[in-house]
């Protein structure tokens, strides 16, 4: 079974609205972020909320509720924030997982840029294993992280009935971005 990982930066929303997909389909699957702290919206833009990576969702969810209900059930944080402690107890930081995953996909090319360039050849290549790590543009917002989700799950359906991913994946790329319609950015590295 194909492993995967979804990155985004803070493993709030498009992250783990993919891993809530893929996960609800049998998919073995985690999800983190590339952030140096979890962000969220504010009361005002100069003022997000910002936790440590692995404050736990509910916690998260309990402070917001507490600041300001309303406002943070208007702008669905609480809702999201619901849906995320349904999954896992608190976000992850890409860069001190030690797990191994078959395709890594990012929702944003910076994150795409901090995986490839920064954190996997930091790591060196011990086992010598490829990984796949595709990055889908998604913007950070309810709508368009419940429409990539769908997205990234039709791609992970197509990987996950590849004879061979490896040799096949430029060409399952091509296909699922004429069914998605969204961009993509692709490379190989190694575990």
């Amino acid at each position: 079974m194909v492993t995967f990982a979804i990155i985004c930066a803070s493993n709030q929303n498009r992250s783990m609205e993919a891993h809530y997909t893929l996960s609800k389909k049998g998919f073995k699957v985690a999800s983190f972020g590339t952030g140096s702290a979890v962000r969220l919206p504010g009361q005002s833009i100069d003022k997000p909320n910002i936790y440590p990576f692995g404050t736990p969702y509910d916690h998260i969810y309990q402070d917001l509720q507490k600041k300001d209900f309303r406002l943070y059930s208007q702008n669905g944080l609480l809702d999201m924030l619901d849906r995320n402690r349904k999954i896992k107890r608190a976000p992850e930081r890409w860069q001190e997982t030690t797990g191994f995953y078959d395709i890594i996909i990012t929702c944003e090319e910076r994150c795409f840029d901090a995986v490839c360039e920064v954190d996997l050849i930091g790591r060196g290549e011990e086992r010598n294993l490829p990984v796949h790590i595709i990055n889908v543009e998604i913007k950070d917002n309810h709508e368009d992280a419940m429409l990539g989700g769908k997205a990234i799950l039709q791609l992970a359906e197509m990987v996950e009935k590849a004879s061979n991913v490896d040799q096949d994946m430029q060409t399952i790329l091509e296909k699922w971005k004429e069914k998605s319609k969204y961009s993509y950015l692709h490379c190989v590295a190694y575990f």
